[in-house]
């Protein structure tokens, strides 16, 4: 049976006693007296509040007290002295018993349905998919389930439908709506050979496109499976609350001993008094507000950060992100474009371009691209080269028309034993100096060339620099790229440190030196950042990254913007914050409660039966989840600092 029609069970068998209670004083009374409220309390304790009893055993038997031992502990005490009265002719408190556990199931039928108002993310998400395709079969298009749809296939895709998995267009142009994705409100223009994302919308032409990802590979799915996972775990501090929970329940238990013993041995109240002071204590004790700070809040927290497109993988990264002192970013492709271009050639640039080009067409490199595009641009025949070496964090060589040839960096010149000129050493500076990577080429007796590369930040790097500023976070820029030109970038966007000339194997090195005055959050998007992603205290891959990078990262921007970095550590500080507000609520409810519930203040008149005691306790679990969904009302903002 589920928790709401317990709920409606048990709260439908005790209205008869509620009004037996009221209508009492008026001189009317229910049918059957004591006997009738016995055989409904005990309807209401076999089957709603039997849960409550078998996870209480269950604990038990395993040497350990959670909430529920509390309530199945008072309810039991109530009931069995209510059977003890009955027979004896006394007074019951059947409806204490019975009452206690309405008001118990009523917090949890709460916590239920916030708990589904909160996981709606996940539920949109998955609403986002299409439900079929038009798959090329036996010679034509035909409408086909999505969980028909396999590697391989082809896809036609018409104006206003969704694309259904994810792949590579083969025939035809359009635009695309990729903003369930990217955040992007601007349609995306697609042609032969761009990649396109399950889920999202055409909206113009007609095309045709290759299946690549299905089923749980795309990224729709991924995204949903990310959110899942972040939901259902817990943050650290949820640890010190389970500590906390079985030390609790214990003291509570005692104290309920020693209320009973003081009133009824000591002060000498009657044993149905004292009885009902020591389970009151037992209910109002019950910390099960205790138990959804943490789980609730976090909820909230990684679904909200979903639907602004930042998918935080877990609790741990969420309290890790509260405590960051330094942000650390990679530069290419993370704080600039990532997609550099030749702005100038010195030397004969026709040999000099040739020759790197030959070089580069067997290279990866984004800056091998850039020299290969240039090549392409000039109509240059680019000639083969045989012996390639690609020298790590140098450059590379090979042999082009009988002659060895060097292409990179200024630590390949050392390494090769070779001089630069005077003059092309000073265009060289010049070039550094506004913000060019430089790429020298040479052969084993002389330098023959430069050619500048220029890779632009993002247009939203400065913004987003700012706005760790304004949080009062240190910025460091770590980049292979020569100190000049690092630091030029780093003055454009506003970076407070610069570490240059990196080697992609030292970029965790480096992290790690950062954590020794603080935690440390490291944001990038290659594969070479994939072990300082995951060395940092908070990994931040950018959603256009490598898969590797994104899988290291603990935090996915899957808007590719810059800005979200600051969204993201302030959303995780925001949950964070709300977590320890919402534990501290939930101590104080049971702190300010407990001697209420003991009768201290019996002699003015303020007191708490059982049932009181367990709306009371329904309550602060109600208080606890409504202030985590308050998260979803909370401000995002560059000067936030985290505080509520």
């Amino acid at each position: 049976m589920t928790t709401t029609k317990r709920f409606w069970f048990a709260l439908i068998l005790s209205l008869p006693m509620l009004a037996n209670m009221v209508l009492m004083p008026f001189g009317w009374t229910l049918p059957g007296g004591a006997w009738l409220q016995f055989v409904l309390t005990t309807l209401v304790m076999l089957i709603s509040a039997r849960p409550f009893w078998q996870s209480a055993w269950a604990s038990f038997t395993k040497h350990h007290a959670n909430m529920d031992t509390l309530v199945a502990i008072g309810t039991m005490t109530a009931y069995l002295y209510s059977i003890y009265a009955l027979l004896t002719q006394q007074a019951v408190f059947f409806e204490s018993a019975a009452f206690v556990v309405v008001f118990v199931l009523l917090g949890q039928v709460f916590e239920e349905r916030m708990r589904h108002n909160a996981s709606t993310a996940i539920e949109k998400l998955v609403d986002l998919q299409a439900k079929e395709a038009e798959v090329w079969r036996d010679e034509q298009f035909v409408a086909l389930p999505l969980a028909d749809v396999v590697i391989g296939d082809l896809i036609r895709v018409k104006p206003g439908q969704k694309i259904a998995v994810d792949g590579v267009i083969t025939e035809g142009t359009s635009t695309v709506d990729e903003s369930m994705v990217t955040g992007e409100s601007m349609p995306v223009t697609k042609k032969i050979g761009d990649a396109v994302i399950g889920s999202t919308i055409n909206k113009a032409g007609t095309f045709t496109f290759k299946a690549e990802k299905v089923g749980a590979d795309t990224v729709l799915a991924q995204i949903v499976d990310l959110v899942k996972k972040a939901q259902n775990s817990h943050a650290p501090i949820q640890k010190l609350t389970d500590q906390v929970s079985n030390i609790f329940v214990p003291v509570v238990l005692i104290i309920a001993i020693l209320t009973f013993l003081v009133w009824y041995l000591l002060i000498g109240a009657p044993l149905a008094q004292a009885l009902i002071f020591a389970v009151a204590v037992v209910v109002i004790a019950c910390p099960c507000a205790l138990g959804l700070a943490t789980p609730t809040a976090l909820m909230v927290g990684t679904g909200r950060s979903a639907k602004m497109g930042i998918l935080i993988k877990n609790g741990e990264v969420l309290e890790a992100a509260n405590d960051v002192q330094t942000v650390v970013f990679d530069k290419t492709g993370t704080i600039t474009v990532g997609q550099p271009v030749v702005t100038d050639i010195i030397g004969d640039q026709k040999t000099v371009l040739t020759l790197a080009a030959a070089l580069e067409q067997s290279s990866e490199h984004p800056l091998a691209q850039a020299v290969l595009a240039k090549a392409k641009r000039e109509k240059i025949a680019v000639p083969a080269a045989h012996g390639f070496q690609a020298i790590v964090g140098q450059g590379v060589s090979g042999q082009v028309k009988g002659q060895q040839i060097f292409v990179g960096s200024e630590r390949l010149l050392v390494q090769q034993k070779l001089t630069m000129a005077t003059n092309l050493q000073a265009q060289l500076q010049q070039l550094q100096d506004e913000a060019k990577t430089v790429v020298i080429v040479a052969n084993q007796q002389e330098v023959l060339g430069l050619i500048a590369i220029q890779d632009a930040p993002k247009p939203t790097s400065q913004a987003a620099l700012a706005e760790l500023k304004a949080q009062g976070l240190k910025t460091v820029m770590l980049t292979g790229d020569n100190q000049r030109v690092a630091a030029a970038i780093a003055k454009e966007v506003g970076i407070d440190q610069v570490i240059a000339n990196v080697l992609p194997q030292d970029k965790a090195d480096q992290v790690q030196q950062l954590q020794e005055t603080g935690r440390v959050a490291f944001v990038g998007d290659g594969i070479n950042d994939a072990p300082a992603l995951t060395v940092a205290d908070v990994g931040i891959a950018m959603g256009s990254g490598t898969d590797i990078a994104i899988e290291s990262g603990g935090i996915v921007l899957m808007r590719n913007d810059l800005r979200d970095v600051g969204k993201a550590l302030t959303l995780s500080k925001k949950t964070f914050n709300r977590i320890k507000l919402n534990l501290f609520w939930a101590f104080i409810y049971n702190v300010l409660g407990i001697p209420v519930a003991a009768g201290l203040f019996y002699a003015i008149g303020l007191t708490l039966s059982p049932e009181l005691a367990g709306l009371a306790m329904a309550f602060s679990s109600l208080s606890v989840v409504t202030s985590s969904m308050l998260l979803n009302k909370t401000k995002i903002t560059a000067k936030s600092t985290g505080s509520l």
